[in-house]
């Protein structure tokens, strides 16, 4: 009989439901612990297995053996692998890819082949960096002298008492045979260690204090002190009008968790909120910060996840991978803006931060504050419920007045900027402040149209037209990044004759420039911001005053704070409206809400013009009017009388590929098996579809969708679960299963 302590759990990175066994030969028996990686037989290949811990029950037998042991530390402890479990369970996603998920780049084990067979090598472990430092010797006299520079660099090293070689580099120029002389004398010696890449190395940051809270700040701080203090979960919505000082809330709160010998875990939707946010806590705090967000290299990425492992960082700053940071001692989690759809993983392990932080928080028993100026209509209506404890702060710190709007109708109208928004423009510029313009749709325009026979360029792909971009002098997909020549000739007729319809934010930024000659304009959209630093490059310049007016998509509308812009313009406010999504009401006045709120958080009120056809839609009047309460009761009447979240939960099946026909039968086929799984369940769930996509055809696939509904989540999950176990799919196609879908496209 097989000794049970032998055999052990293990999850492989594949798309494969179960678990495996395997058995440890006694020379790995002490280092085959939980949280460990080990390198195991799967079939003909050798893969990366992720050790859950021993398998329960002796009488398993006929398993192969670990081949090696990778980690000589876990890469997690037991608890943070039942939160992993939970997060596997939940979004019904095999337990092996949750964990390679959870890895940063450059850490799991690749298999190749070599002269002497089959090697496994770590790919992190390339990642891992060494210096050179030097320590002074003991103070003897030389018997020989080293030479004049060498006594200059011995001195730097006695003044530091020890210096990297990099550092002595920096001063000395090359210096590599005085500090081998040195060390060959005795006078100093040289140790090589382990370095982390630093991504904060080129940041300088004046100290900051604690600031005096206002009263709402204080109840809030009050309330969230109180739980850290108890060791209890508790769930907060920190409901905050932009500019009321939510951060400084924030690391109060996280100052008495550090007090407490706790830790901080801080989400932020996208890495152009970092900078500016991460500034605040390195002002803040003296050290122990790390940061994981994509647009670190692997390297930077790598040594930040291996600092927090190593307990070397006590806050963690992030976007949404950041849920999964190897941190202990968690005694509060902050989601920052947590209305945000870029907490919702698109693609693989379909997951949502801001609801892992909720499963994550309750698991550690700390405090958790969802933190918004505009929170989910979910979050409404789980604060009304007492799901969630509200916290308010309905007025901007030292009393700052709401910035006044104005809305400007634009039916018929074919400027891009009114005369109203071209008057403040140039009145701004004049008084020496700042504006920011607010555009969602990057590009020079809309799309371009043949004058000829009226079609426009559309892409070949997927069912969108092509984004004409001046700068580029292409006409581009933004889906699948097709590019065609542009302006070019219309494919359909060959005529050469193509009319520019519609402004996106190159156009944008062109008509200001001609607006105002003079004036200093940025613009920040994906197209400028794809280089490493460039989200902190553009910001700089706004906070340093080296430019006036920011024009952008998205990306500008929130979480910035820019004192000295006293001016938002926003252009096709309606624009996300006619998106085919239940949702498109609540992400329009989020959107009008938080870009609004971008104005007057200094000393001079702010005023914002607001472009759009029709300017009497109910998310574009409650965002102008600051009625957010307005807002969502008219929104939770709509949601309820059609049966949408908070009322119910949903799922989105996701069916694609190659060939039209083969789509439609899948999806049929689909349509069948859980029409038939919930009859013989008895169930209470609503299958809609199958249905074409919004957008039918994507990089050349074709799509369809299925969404199922249900006012029980146990009936949902249940239903896709018994899917799961029976469907049989063709290999051509794809299905993707996502739980509490975000991205109705």
């Amino acid at each position: 009989m097989t000794d049970p302590q032998h055999i052990i759990e293990v999850a492989i990175p594949l798309y494969l439901e179960k678990t495996f066994h395997y058995r440890v030969p006694e020379r790995l028996k002490e280092e085959a612990l939980t949280g460990r990686r080990a390198l195991v037989p799967f079939g003909n290949r050798k893969l990366t297995g992720y050790i859950l811990g021993n398998a329960a029950g002796s009488e398993i037998t006929n398993l192969k053996d670990i081949i090696e042991v990778l980690d000589r530390e876990p890469l997690w402890t037991i608890e943070e692998l039942e939160f992993f479990r939970w997060t596997a369970s939940y979004y019904q996603h095999p337990l092996g890819e949750v964990l390679r998920t959870a890895l940063p780049a450059g850490i799991n084990v690749q298999t190749r082949k070599g002269s002497s067979g089959e090697q496994a090598t770590m790919s992190g472990g390339k990642n891992i960096r060494r210096e050179k430092f030097y320590l002074p010797g003991p103070e003897l006299e030389a018997p020989r002298q080293p030479g004049a520079k060498a006594l200059e660099i011995l001195s730097v090293i006695r003044e530091s008492g020890e210096i990297s070689a990099a550092d002595l580099r920096k001063r000395f120029g090359t210096c590599t045979p005085q500090l081998k002389r040195l060390t060959g004398l005795g006078l100093c010696t040289a140790e090589e260690r382990e370095v982390y890449r630093d991504p904060f190395k080129d940041c300088t940051v004046k100290r900051d204090e604690p600031r005096c809270l206002h009263t709402h700040q204080k109840n809030a701080l009050e309330a969230v002190t109180s739980c850290l203090d108890q060791h209890r979960f508790t769930p907060f919505l920190l409901y905050g009008v932009t500019g009321s000082g939510k951060t400084e809330v924030y690391l109060q709160a996280i100052s008495h968790a550090l007090e407490r010998g706790k830790t901080a875990l801080v989400l932020v939707p996208e890495i152009a909120l970092t900078p500016q946010l991460t500034g605040r806590f390195q002002a803040r705090f003296d050290s122990g910060i790390a940061i994981l967000h994509s647009g670190l290299s692997d390297g930077e990425r790598y040594d930040e996840w291996r600092r927090i492992r190593r307990g070397l960082a006590r806050i963690v700053i992030g976007a949404r991978s950041a849920i999964f940071a190897p941190l202990e001692n968690i005694g509060i989690i902050i989601v920052d803006e947590e209305h945000e759809a870029s907490y919702k993983q698109s693609d693989g392990l379909r997951y949502n931060a801001r609801d892992l932080a909720l499963v994550r928080g309750r698991m550690a028993q700390a405090a958790v504050v969802l933190g918004s100026a505009t929170p989910m209509v979910t979050s409404i209506h789980a604060a009304n419920e007492k799901r969630l404890t509200l916290l308010e702060l309905p007025e901007r710190v030292e009393g700052r007045p709401m910035p006044t709007v104005e809305l400007v109708g634009m039916k018929g109208s074919k400027e891009t900027i009114s005369a109203v928004l071209s008057s403040c423009l140039i009145e701004t510029y004049e008084q020496r402040q700042q504006a920011i313009v607010f555009l969602n749709r990057r590009g020079f325009a809309t799309f371009l149209v043949c004058a000829d026979c009226g079609k426009s360029l559309t892409c070949p792909n997927c069912s969108v037209t092509l984004t004409y971009h001046r700068q580029r002098g292409q006409s581009l997909c933004h889906y699948c990044d097709y590019a065609v020549p542009a302006p070019g000739t219309c494919p359909s007729c060959g005529g050469a004759t193509l009319g520019e319809l519609g402004a996106g934010t190159e156009k944008l930024e062109h008509d200001l420039k001609e607006l105002l000659p003079s004036a200093r304009v940025i613009r920040m959209d994906s197209d400028t911001t794809s280089g490493k630093g460039s989200h902190e490059r553009l910001l700089s310049r706004m906070n340093d005053g080296s430019a006036d007016i920011l024009v952008g998509t998205q990306m500008i509308a929130k979480g910035h704070d820019f004192p000295e812009v006293t001016l938002v313009g926003v252009v096709n406010a309606e624009a996300s409206l006619g998106m085919p999504d239940f949702r498109a009401a609540e992400r329009t006045f989020q959107l009008l809400s938080q870009v609004i709120g971008r104005a007057g958080r200094g000393e001079t009120p702010g005023r914002v013009v607001v472009q759009a056809p029709d300017t009497e839609h109910y998310a574009i009047k409650s965002a102008s009017e600051h009625d957010a309460e307005g807002f969502y009761r008219q929104e939770l009447e709509f949601r309820r009388e059609v049966g949408y979240p908070p009322f119910t939960f949903l799922a989105a099946f996701a069916i694609s590929g190659l060939s039209e026909q083969t789509v439609t039968e899948q999806a049929e086929a689909t349509v069948r098996l859980l029409a038939r799984l919930k009859s013989e369940l008895k169930i209470r769930v609503e299958i809609l579809g199958p249905a074409p996509s919004p957008i039918y055809r994507l990089r050349n696939r074709y799509r369809r969708q299925i969404l199922l509904k249900s006012i029980n989540r146990n009936d949902l999950h249940r239903l896709v679960f018994c899917w799961r176990q029976q469907a049989t799919t063709i290999s051509t196609i794809r299905i993707s299963v996502d739980i509490d879908p975000v991205d109705m496209m």
